[in-house]
């Protein structure tokens, strides 16, 4: 009995232990906006209606072993070496999973509609931030700010963010698991990604595709400010920014490792746009860099 005792315990501290290490970056089951919150309460759905199957089967597992034992004294278990077929279990065995499916098939369908990225969070106008992922670090452009910013992206809370997402180096995937989607920047590409925090916090922004040597620091801090702190960040980087110069783009372009964040001020409105037209018509073996 004691030894059982202290297998059982020694279980919960094994537990204890993982779950403990989990405290800290279980930030998806902590949403800070609507489409986090739809992320969430999808992972729970789908958790739960796999649960469905797997705790029964579980139980059933040490139940039936214990049941059917070699040797078990008891009058009430009948051996039927002949037993071939059983309606009830095959009710259970096909019902319960084709009724999970179905579930699944609905639930799916129907967020991943809700959840479309391009799709507009409320009838409010969103504002835009143009996000570039360049070897390993993020730069966030305000167009009509015309500043830029390293690492760190900035807008005021309960407002509608549209996302505009490209790449002038590898394929990265821009993420922010707090408030929702995760979404890919390609060069030569535009997605878009709408989100919107509902609460005051500075949120982990990461790059979720591993992308080579430098992938560990390619990491941003999101900050959803109130309106007034969101208008003194804007001034902070406009006082505190240096040029963004065509000469000086093409340096903080160049490959680089756990960068800090840095601000910009007099940002060409279509940076973005140039960046996405450097690998049009690729696929013909063209491109802006070889008309230079």
């Amino acid at each position: 009995m004691k030894l059982r005792c202290r297998h059982w315990a020694a279980l919960i501290a094994v537990l204890a232990l993982f779950l403990s290490g989990c405290s800290d970056n279980y930030v998806l089951m902590s949403p800070k906006g609507p489409v986090g919150e739809n992320i969430r309460n999808t992972i729970l759905l789908t958790t739960g209606a796999m649960l469905l199957v797997v705790i029964p089967t579980m139980i059933m597992t040490v139940v039936f072993a214990r049941k059917y034992r070699h040797g078990v004294d008891d009058d009430k278990i009948v051996y039927h070496p002949d037993w071939d077929h059983s309606s009830k279990i095959e009710w259970f065995a096909w019902g319960i999973p084709i009724l999970i499916i179905a579930v699944l098939a609905t639930a799916t369908y129907i967020t991943t509609h809700s959840m479309d990225p391009r799709q507009p969070l409320s009838d409010e106008k969103p504002m835009k931030i143009q996000v570039v992922a360049l070897n390993w670090k993020w730069l966030f452009i305000y167009p009509e700010e015309q500043i830029a910013v390293v690492n760190e992206v900035a807008f005021p809370v309960n407002k509608p963010v549209e996302f505009l997402i490209t790449s002038d180096s590898t394929m990265n995937s821009f993420f922010i698991p707090q408030l929702g989607s995760q979404l890919y920047a390609m060069s030569g590409m535009e997605n878009r990604l709408n989100l919107m925090a509902d609460e005051v916090g500075e949120y982990r922004g990461i790059s979720s595709n591993y992308s080579g040597y430098g992938f560990a620091g390619m990491k941003f801090k999101a900050l959803a400010m109130p309106e007034g702190e969101y208008e003194a960040w804007l001034n902070k980087v406009r006082a505190e920014g240096t040029p963004l110069t065509d000469s000086g783009y093409e340096q903080l372009a160049e490959d680089s490792r756990n960068n800090p964040v840095t601000y910009y001020n007099d940002v060409n409105p279509l940076l973005f746009k140039n960046i996405i037209d450097k690998y049009v018509g690729v696929e013909d073996g063209y491109t802006s860099h070889h008309s230079d």
